[in-house]
């Protein structure tokens, strides 16, 4: 499967905006373990949702490394997007 990967260190209540450039697409926050099972075909916990307009916002809902996921839940098409940290000291 195509998908984007970035890895972030989040601080509980970060928020991660998603824009992406074309197609809607599967937009999952992932931990460590959840990750690795995604990557396996095994079932996975995340923080996230498909995405058909953009940005897209993920609320981190502990601290930690977090895994971010972009890919197109099987749909055709090339996996484009950007993505930032909105850090929740700032609000």
């Amino acid at each position: 499967m195509d998908y984007l990967h970035k890895e972030f260190d989040l601080a509980e209540g970060d928020i991660v905006e998603v824009t992406l450039a074309d197609n809607a697409a599967n937009i999952l926050l992932l931990d460590a373990d959840n990750f690795h099972n995604y990557q396996q075909g095994k079932p996975y916990s995340y923080s996230g949702g498909y995405a058909r307009t953009s940005p897209f916002r993920i609320q981190a809902p502990r601290a930690g490394r977090w895994h971010l996921v972009v890919d197109l839940a099987g749909g055709a098409g090339r996996v484009q997007a950007s993505s930032r940290v909105i850090s929740s000291s700032l609000s």
